[in-house]
This record gives C-alpha cells, sequence and structure tokens, in this order.
C-alpha cells in the first residue's frame, strides 16, 4: 500500500451492507474506484468467517496496492497479514491499553487506527502512538445508529490540532463532502454513500475526485 500519508478515500467492505453481493467482486469496484484503503467490518461475523472473507479479498487489495484495514480484531488482522487493524475507544483504552506498542510488535505486526469522538479522545489517542485516527460521526449515521453526531466543529478542531493522519468519517455523501472539507477535513471515510450506490467504482471516483491532491 502506499504510505499512509498519501492515503484520503479509505472506504469498507461492511457485511451489513452487502445485501447478498459477492465480497470480492465489492473490493475489486473499490479499488477500480481509488480507494487508498479498504476496511472489513464484519460486526456480526464469527472470527472464522472473518479469516475467510480476509483471505477473499486480501488478494485483490494486495493487487492494487490498496491497505487492507480489520476491524475490531487485532490478533486476526496479523493472523492475515493486514496492513492496518482500526479499533474502537471500547476496544482499546476499555480494555486496559494505553500504548499502541503494548498490543504486539515487530515485522508483521498490523499498524493500528483509533476511532475518537470528541477532542478528549483524540488527544489521548494521538499520545497512545497511532497511525491514525478517525474523528466522527460527523453527521447522523446508520453504521452508528446511536452515536450522537460530533457536527463539523470537531473537524475543524482536528484540522488545528491533529497532527499525524486523520480521517473524516460518518454519513459523507457527495452532497455534504464540500462542508467536511471546508471544514478542514483532507481524508475521509466514507461507508454506506458508496456501499449503497448502483456503481460502487464510479461514486468512489466521484468523492475522490472532490479530494484535495496535496496533503501536505
Amino acid at each position: 500500500m502506499k504510505p499512509l500519508s498519501q492515503c484520503r478515500l479509505y472506504t469498507f467492505i461492511d457485511t451489513a451492507y452487502l445485501h447478498g453481493r459477492d465480497p470480492a467482486e465489492i473490493a475489486r469496484q473499490l479499488c477500480q474506484g481509488g480507494s487508498d484503503l479498504i476496511q472489513l467490518r464484519a460486526k456480526n461475523s464469527a472470527p472464522d468467517e472473518i479469516r475467510r472473507l480476509a483471505a477473499t479479498i486480501g488478494p485483490i487489495l494486495r493487487e492494487a496496492e490498496v491497505g487492507l484495514v480489520i476491524n475490531d480484531h487485532y490478533g486476526i488482522a496479523r493472523e492475515v497479514g493486514a496492513d492496518l487493524c482500526h479499533l474502537g475507544q471500547e476496544d482499546f483504552f476499555d480494555t486496559g491499553y494505553t500504548r499502541v506498542s503494548e498490543l504486539a510488535a515487530g515485522p508483521s505486526a498490523p499498524a493500528v487506527g483509533l476511532s475518537t469522538h470528541a477532542p478528549g479522545q483524540a488527544l489521548r489517542a494521538v499520545a497512545a502512538g497511532p497511525a491514525y485516527i478517525a474523528i466522527g460521526p460527523v453527521y447522523a449515521t446508520g453504521t452508528k445508529p446511536g452515536a450522537k453526531p460530533v457536527t463539523l466543529d470537531y473537524v475543524r478542531w482536528a484540522a488545528s490540532y491533529v497532527t499525524i493522519p486523520w480521517f473524516a468519517i460518518g454519513g459523507i455523501n457527495l452532497d455534504n463532502v464540500g462542508e467536511v472539507l471546508a471544514a478542514g477535513a483532507k481524508r475521509i471515510c466514507v461507508v454506506s454513500a458508496i456501499l449503497n450506490s448502483t456503481d460502487i467504482a464510479e461514486k468512489c471516483r466521484e468523492l475522490r475526485a472532490r479530494l484535495p491532491i496535496h496533503l501536505s
């Protein structure tokens, strides 16, 4: 995969949004559309099913030089050779970790991204040493129905104070991505606006075209 600092469009293979579609075909379309990172999110799947899905999409992503992110399961991420593992606050801090280095070390260890929902969480997360943090949910989203939107105020705060790569996430689509970028975001995560599209690759291209080319 390209360096994380160069990644702009972070997309998902979320089993809740597959609706019977082939994960491999979804992976191909996401790659064709210009995804830099693709997260496998399978909230209600057993570990063996997550491993099977990772084995299915992994070769497609590697051929396209797109980073594979495993959601929630650090051990599985390491087993399958994923580039990254994404963990929520409850998966990391609430289980007793304070530093990413406490999870594991070594050349085969996946890098870690952390979710954050407020400035205090962001500061704590950055201090833990992740590869990136997520800022959100910016808007109400069906992927996190119980989560209160953090609004563009948190995006503006992150633009001023977060110095590691960060991605705005939550309810972002073509109608509102402009205001997210205007608030200071340069990288975005998009789930439903892409996976609910009839042309996944084209939707990725349309969103990617809105993102800044230069990230520094």
